[in-house]
This record gives C-alpha cells, sequence and structure tokens, in this order.
C-alpha cells in the first residue's frame, strides 16, 4: 500500500503540470507532444512515453514533462519527469544537441505480486543528451540516479502543435 505522503507528491507533481501548461497556453502553437520508446539498463526493460515541450522560454531552454511506462525485469514502471533542456544548434542545419534533466518520481510495481504490496513511489533525477531535428525525430541517452533506471536509450517523435 502506497502511503499518503506518496500519493500527496504525485498529485502536488499533476496538479504542477496542468498549471505550468495553463499558464503557457498563450504560447501553445510553438510548443509540442512528444513520443519516444526505447530500452534502458538496470533494470532491464523496454519503455515507451509521452512528453509536452514547452515553446523557448529565454533563448533556447525549455520545460519537458514527461511519463514514461517501462515493462520487463519482473517489474512495472511509471517515471514522471520534470525535465529541463536546452537546445545547442549544431551549425546551420536543422540538427540541435539536447542537453538537460530533472526531479522524478517513479512509481513501481512487482509483475509478480500475489501478495499484493502494491506500488511503491520513489523519487530520484536524471540527466539527459542526445539529438533532434526540427523535424521532429530525436534521440536521447538518459543517466538516472536515485531509484531512477540507470540508464535509458530511445528514439522518438515531436509533433509541434499548431
Amino acid at each position: 500500500m502506497v502511503p499518503s505522503s506518496g500519493r500527496w507528491s504525485v498529485s502536488a507533481i499533476a496538479l504542477a503540470f496542468f498549471l505550468l501548461a495553463g499558464v503557457s497556453s498563450p504560447a501553445l502553437a510553438q510548443s509540442s507532444i512528444g513520443f519516444s520508446g526505447g530500452g534502458s539498463i538496470d533494470p532491464e526493460q523496454v519503455y515507451v512515453g509521452v512528453f509536452w515541450q514547452s515553446p523557448d522560454i529565454g533563448g533556447r531552454f525549455r520545460l519537458r514533462p514527461g511519463i514514461d511506462g517501462g515493462f520487463g525485469g519482473d517489474i512495472r514502471l511509471a517515471t514522471i519527469n520534470m525535465d529541463f533542456i536546452y537546445l545547442f544548434p549544431l551549425g546551420q542545419g536543422p540538427w540541435n544537441f539536447v542537453m538537460g534533466g530533472g526531479p522524478a518520481v517513479v512509481l513501481w510495481r512487482p509483475t509478480d505480486d500475489f501478495l499484493d504490496r502494491g506500488t511503491e513511489v520513489t523519487a530520484g533525477g536524471s540527466y539527459l543528451f542526445g539529438f533532434s531535428h526540427d523535424g521532429g525525430f530525436f534521440t536521447e541517452f538518459r543517466v538516472g540516479g536515485g531509484n531512477v533506471p540507470s540508464l535509458k536509450f530511445g528514439v522518438g517523435w515531436a509533433i509541434k502543435i499548431q
């Protein structure tokens, strides 16, 4: 069973996400929704995820909250990320080097939970880096700390909201 403080933390993060999305609504024409998938090490899993990326905030700095679901290694994970990223253009072309990171909340449950011990809520953080194309394609590596998966590699596509 998840302690009430764990439920409060997840609720607070969800509320912060929706408030942030509401505050940024005048500039939604430049924001994007992205979908990703890949694999992780420790635990060994595959994952799929979705995120919302804000428009530029003071230069090429952006906010990117999202959620990933991981499967395999006898556990199920849901990782809620609040990433702060920065885009570095690579020359005059459409490619950018992306780096950033931020805090994460992890909900995990063993897949063979016959005793129904419930979902455990933990926290940590991650650092990410990768490459993105202005057309939407991206790749990323994510290094986790705390109770976040140690290493993730993913690819995905971001769709601009017009």
